[in-house]
Formats: C-alpha cells, structure tokens, sequence
C-alpha cells in the first residue's frame, strides 16, 4: 500500500483535524465551570461558543456544512444533558454513549460482512459496493475494521470508571488525549492490517477484483 491509502483512511472520521477538534470543546467546558465557581451553566455556554467557533473556522476553509453542524449539534447535546441532570460529569456522557454505539456499530458490521471500513472507503472512492464481491478485499476490510472496534473499546474502558466516579480533570485530560492520537494510532494500524491482510499480488482497496464493472 501507498500513503494515499493511509490518507484515505484518515478521512474516514475527520482525520487529525476533526479528531483534535472535538477534544477542544470539553477543555472549554471545564475552564469555563472552573472559572466561573463550577457553574455548569458557564461551563456550557464556553463549550457550546468553542464548539461554534470550530464550526464557523470549519466552513468558512469549506468543510460540509452537514459535519459543521452534526459537530455543533453535539456540543450542544451534551450541554444540555449536564444542565438537565446537574452533574457535570454528564458532559461527557454523550461522547461515553457514542462510543459504545460505534463499537457495536462497527463490530455488528463485521459480522454481517458489511464492514464499515469498506462501506466508507468504498463510498469516498466512488466504488459503491464492488469492493464487496471482492472476497479477498471483504476479508481485508473485516480484519481491519477490528481496529475501529478496539478503538471505541478503548475509550469506553477508559472513560467509563471515570466517569462514574466523576473525575472531571481526568475525564478532559484523557478526552484529548485518547482522540486524535488514538486515531493515529487505528489509522496506522488499520492500514497495516489491511495490507497484511490482502493477499500477495492483489492491486489493493482502490482496485477490486471482480468480473461485474
């Protein structure tokens, strides 16, 4: 495989860039609660205005505006379940629940040989779905798609003792830390495993082989 291929990859969920700026939102969040006598109300209005601010840098270099306001959305989203419950803790409950949607999602996928990482890749690529009457290439993206389970996985584990125990520092230290250089890390080893994967010869992900066109 070429760095086109890992590049590829990166795009999947927003690569480094979108990664790093769903972390700076939570950061938000605590200074203001900090700052400002542990109001959640504070707290929300800093993360709601950062995440904004993202959305506005995001169009205006003409970024989606569907992913410009899907990433506003949630901000907003966990602002409100923390104003709702008063915990402040709760912030973080949105992102905690989506990664444990996303590992099922993604290891659901694998077992109904709809991997997610070809769904996406094949659809950046223009390919629909002939990546998939390519048997070798559908193995390829099974294998590697653990990856992205074991990505989630991670975050859960990680975030969800935490969480319970309401360590807010701990929860914004490792929010930032277990995003985009995480996903580095499931890029990389992702793209390692699907050229692992692929057998000897095979013209890789952009080129499956099928008879149908």
């Amino acid at each position: 495989m070429t760095d086109v291929r890992q590049e590829s990859l990166a795009s999947l969920l927003g690569g480094r860039g979108g990664a790093l700026d769903a972390s700076l939102p939570p950061l938000a969040f605590v200074a203001g609660w900090l700052l400002w006598s542990h109001s959640i109300g504070a707290g929300a209005v800093a993360a709601v205005l950062c995440g904004v601010a993202i959305g506005a840098v995001r169009f205006v270099r003409g970024e989606k505006p569907r992913a410009v306001v899907l990433s506003v959305l949630l901000v907003v989203a966990a602002s409100l379940v923390a104003l709702y419950t008063g915990r402040v803790e709760d912030f973080f409950l949105v992102q905690l629940l989506s990664n444990v949607a996303s590992a099922l999602a993604w290891a659901g996928s694998i077992a109904v040989r709809w991997p997610l990482l070809g769904v996406v890749v094949g659809t950046l690529l223009g390919q629909k779905t002939r990546w998939r009457r390519d048997p070798a290439l559908l193995r390829a993206y099974s294998v590697a798609s653990w990856a992205w389970v074991g990505q989630y996985v991670l975050r859960v584990a990680v975030f969800t003792p935490l969480w319970l125990d309401a360590q807010i520092f701990w929860l914004a230290g490792l929010r930032v830390a277990l995003s985009w250089p995480l996903q580095i890390v499931c890029v990389l080893v992702s793209g390692w495993l699907l050229r692992r994967a692929l057998p000897a010869g095979h013209p890789g992900f952009r080129h499956p082989l099928t008879l149908n066109p």
